[in-house]
Parts: structure tokens; C-alpha cells; sequence
């Protein structure tokens, strides 16, 4: 009788909860509505499809930061990003969750996706509701990841999400995740950039083989872009602390916009030179940009050392008739040598 009377006034705890957060939500729509803040959560299925989701592994049961919980899988539209419910109709399954959640036995894990940092709720939206209201920190649940390199932050913007798209999309087309299953992440805040990266990899590919002298597959060409070109300058960057360097200069943003500048900048010396071009390195290049920034170059910048770029399949044709040539000679030489012998 004691546990009926206990659970019949939590129950009534809850309702009388339930009526403030709805409020809440009530309030908080109406300001969104004024401010333009985003105030939903984020929709499952669609994300899953514009970041081309498909892999998924079951990770346990673990301790989820409720804050990073920003998703459902069917009940986006009844909460708010913060979980307040909007719909009056949910009162009472909601209080009886409440009840639930305040007893000796608590409410049981409730079931999540993990997309990057952002956990959907797959079952259990009531109880994160409720938990968020009781101040907790973390709830249990079971874990179904979807691995993925590209970055889900909670609270993107919708311009941020357009970017994870055009990345996912730029994944698919480069087939960078098959060629290169460890690469980092390429992250630019403009999503129509990525075009302009397909751009450089298709260009790189024209150049290889050009070199080699016969045709390459997409990953072929996208994974030698990614250790010969991407990689090497990413580390070069990151080397010299030229984002650090160049904070707060309306420059690059990122490594990806940094390394797109370099590559252009190089591009358009190389239109407008030719051989003669004055910068023909990435290092050279960074020095440009530090010295277009205003900032100090380190003089260790200048010894570098690193080869020249070839950015053009005419620099590829030149280099490979050179190599033949080379090769050519040494075959003389050892023939001459022979017969010498």
C-alpha cells in the first residue's frame, strides 16, 4: 500500500512537472521564433542519409554525456534541442516516466546511434527528457555506433551540416575512405570547397599518369594525392604553427582552406611563369601566404628544403621526358661499360 501511495504521488510530481517544462518549451519556441535559433533536434534518417551512413557496430552499455545526446530517430519534431516536450498529449507518459526515474528500481538503459560526437535517441526519448530535468549529467544506454570521419558536432549549424554533406559527398566521389581508411579528417567551412578540392585530387591524377604512363584508378590517384600532396603540407602547416600565426588574419579558417590557398597560389604563379615561376615549393608557398598575412615567417621556413610541386601535366610531361632521358643514358652507360669490359 506504501509503495502504491509513494508511486501515486511521484506520478503526481510529474504531472505537475510536466506542465512547467511544457511551458518551458511554450516559451522557448516563441523566442526561437524571434531570434532565429535553432531550437530542433536533429532528424536521424536524414542525417544518416546526407552523410552516406552505413556500417554500424553495437559498442555496449556506457555512461552518455546528456548534452551530447541531439537526435532522435522518430521523435524529432516532439522535443526541443534541450528535450522539453511540445506536445501537451505526452503528460502522461511523461510523469509516469518521471515516477519511474525517482524510485529504488529507476528506469531501465535507453538505446542510442553514435554518429561522431552526436548520440539519437533509438528508444528512451521520454527518459532523457526527464533525467535532463532532474539535473542529471549522464544517463545509461546501449551504444550502436556509425563510424564515420566526418565531424558531427551537437549544436551545427545548418550551414555546418551542409558542410558534413558536401564532405560526405566529397568522400564518395574522391573514394578517399577506401583508398586511405586512416586519413584525417578534411575539414572546410564552405561547403562548395570541397569542389575544389575533387578538383586538385582529378588534376593530381591527370599529372600521375602522365608520370607513370599508363591510367590510374580513382583510389590510386586519390590515395597518392593524399601522401605525396595533402599530407606533406598538412604537416608543414601544422610544423610551423602557421594557423596560430596567422589567428584572427581574414586568411584560411582551417587546414583545408589553408592548404587550398597554397595550392592555387602556386597554380596561378605557375600560369603566369611558367618555369620561371618565383614560388615553387609548398614551404615557399606558406611563406607567401605568412608574408601576404603580415605575419613574421620563421626563418627556418627557409631551409626547408622540399621539393618542387608539379601541378600541371606539363610539368608531368617535362619530368617524365627527363626521366626517360635519364634512364636512356644510364642504359648507354652500362652498355658502353659492358662492352668496355
Amino acid at each position: 500500500m506504501a509503495n502504491s501511495h509513494n508511486y501515486q504521488q511521484r506520478l503526481n510530481e510529474g504531472r505537475s512537472k510536466f506542465q512547467s517544462v511544457y511551458n518551458k518549451a511554450f516559451w522557448r519556441e516563441l523566442l526561437s521564433q524571434l531570434t532565429g535559433r535553432h531550437t530542433d533536434l536533429l532528424n536521424f534518417d536524414e542525417i544518416r542519409s546526407r552523410l552516406h551512413l552505413h556500417e554500424e557496430h553495437y559498442e555496449g552499455v556506457h555512461d552518455v554525456p546528456l548534452e551530447q545526446i541531439a537526435g532522435s530517430v522518430g521523435r524529432y519534431k516532439d522535443f526541443t534541442a534541450t528535450f522539453l516536450p511540445r506536445k501537451s498529449g505526452m503528460k502522461e507518459r511523461w510523469s509516469r516516466v518521471y515516477a519511474l526515474a525517482n524510485s529504488l528500481e529507476g528506469p531501465p538503459p535507453i538505446e542510442l546511434y553514435k554518429v561522431g560526437d552526436v548520440y539519437f535517441v533509438r528508444d528512451g526519448n521520454h527518459r532523457v527528457s526527464v533525467a535532463r530535468q532532474l539535473g542529471a549529467k549522464t544517463i545509461q544506454a546501449h551504444v550502436v555506433e556509425m563510424p564515420t570521419t566526418i565531424p558531427l558536432r551537437p549544436g551545427m549549424s545548418d550551414r555546418e551540416l551542409e558542410a558534413a554533406e558536401a564532405y560526405a559527398n566529397f568522400l564518395d566521389e574522391t573514394s578517399l575512405s577506401r583508398a586511405v581508411p586512416t586519413h584525417e579528417s578534411i575539414e572546410l567551412p564552405e561547403p562548395s570547397r570541397y569542389h575544389e578540392f575533387m578538383g586538385h585530387i582529378f588534376l593530381h591524377e591527370r599529372v600521375m599518369e602522365q608520370l607513370e604512363g599508363h591510367a590510374l584508378t580513382t583510389e590510386e590517384a586519390t590515395a597518392d594525392w593524399y601522401f605525396t600532396m595533402y599530407k606533406p603540407t598538412i604537416e608543414l602547416i601544422r610544423k610551423y604553427d602557421v594557423l596560430d600565426l596567422a589567428k584572427g588574419k581574414p586568411g584560411a579558417r582551417t587546414e583545408g582552406d589553408l592548404f587550398l590557398w597554397l595550392m592555387n597560389n602556386l597554380l596561378d604563379l605557375r600560369h603566369q611563369y611558367g618555369d620561371d615561376a618565383p614560388v615553387q615549393s609548398i614551404s615557399g608557398a606558406i611563406k607567401s601566404y605568412l608574408e601576404e598575412e603580415h605575419v613574421h615567417v620563421p626563418e627556418a621556413l627557409a631551409s626547408e628544403g622540399d621539393q618542387k610541386v608539379l601541378l600541371t601535366r606539363t610539368q608531368a610531361i617535362k619530368a617524365a621526358r627527363a626521366k626517360r632521358l635519364l634512364r636512356q643514358a644510364q642504359e648507354d652507360r652500362s652498355e658502353t661499360d659492358a662492352q668496355i669490359s
